[in-house]
């Protein structure tokens, strides 16, 4: 296992106080961090280095398809912020450290982990060999808030003025 410490990344559909819940049913903690292909060249060069001695040393060198991998061109995803981008989403099935820029803990109801927002996080590099297939996976150790950034339309919260005002009997009011 490989840990990393990604530093001045966005953050994406993130469930870090919170498990994520598909169709109902709660599933992990996760996050996905987007690193800049120009400005952030290094760490990205150092995940694919990660990547390939994993493959090298726990996969028998084996080549796995794209989706297989954690790392993903963000060119190749459909989301507002992801071009330009390469993404990778790391989980865990425990809570992981949420901390604010003087390293006190956040919580939730803070509202300084939104979707867009930089973050340095900890993730650990891992490869999956079992029943359930061969993979390279990350898991999400802990996520540290630096600065704001515009939202990704995931983590905009409405507003007073995206309402009409209405009279009491229900009719809208036109002032």
């Amino acid at each position: 296992m490989a840990k990393i410490k990604l530093n001045n990344v966005r953050i994406s559909f993130p469930s870090v106080f919170r498990k994520a819940t598909f169709s109902g049913e709660e599933t992990k903690f996760e996050a996905t961090f987007l690193l800049n292909k120009k400005d952030q060249s290094d760490q990205i060069e150092n995940l694919e280095e990660q990547i390939d001695d994993l493959l090298k040393e726990k996969l028998k060198g084996i080549k796995l398809k794209a989706d297989k991998i954690c790392l993903k061109d963000g060119d190749d995803i459909d989301y507002a912020g992801y071009a330009g981008n390469i993404s990778i989403k790391a989980s865990s099935a425990k809570r992981p450290l949420v901390v604010d820029r003087d390293r006190s803990q956040l919580s939730e109801e803070d509202g300084r982990i939104y979707a867009g927002c930089y973050v340095n996080a900890m993730i650990e590099l891992w490869a999956q060999n079992n029943q359930y297939g061969k993979r390279i996976n990350a898991n999400l150790l802990g996520v540290q808030f630096i600065k704001d950034g515009e939202p990704f339309a995931d983590g905009v919260a409405a507003s007073v003025d995206d309402f009409d005002i209405f009279d009491d009997d229900g009719e809208e009011d036109f002032m």
